[in-house]
């Protein structure tokens, strides 16, 4: 026996394109993506004022440190190309 399907796309789970499920709307799908963005943002474990401040020194100590090595080294190679010129 030949199953016979309807050509209606708006009857749901009439051809295997349109499998017969409930489709969300627009703004179904924005609640949910919502939700789902606060169960995400529960889970996250934000760092304490003391964590934050320590990485700030560490990372300005650090940028620092490497600029003055920088600098040191642009000051060589331009006194030692200014003997040579």
């Amino acid at each position: 026996m030949v199953e016979h399907r309807s050509p209606k796309p708006s009857d749901g789970g009439s051809s295997p394109s349109c499998p017969a499920t409930l489709r969300k709307t627009t703004m179904e799908k924005l609640i949910d993506y919502v939700n789902h963005a606060k169960i995400e943002l529960s889970k996250v474990i934000f760092p304490t004022k003391m964590q934050v401040r320590q990485a700030f020194f560490a990372v300005f100590l650090v940028v620092t440190v490497v600029s003055l090595f920088l600098a040191l080294v642009d000051l060589v190679m331009s006194v030692s190309l200014s003997a040579l010129i």
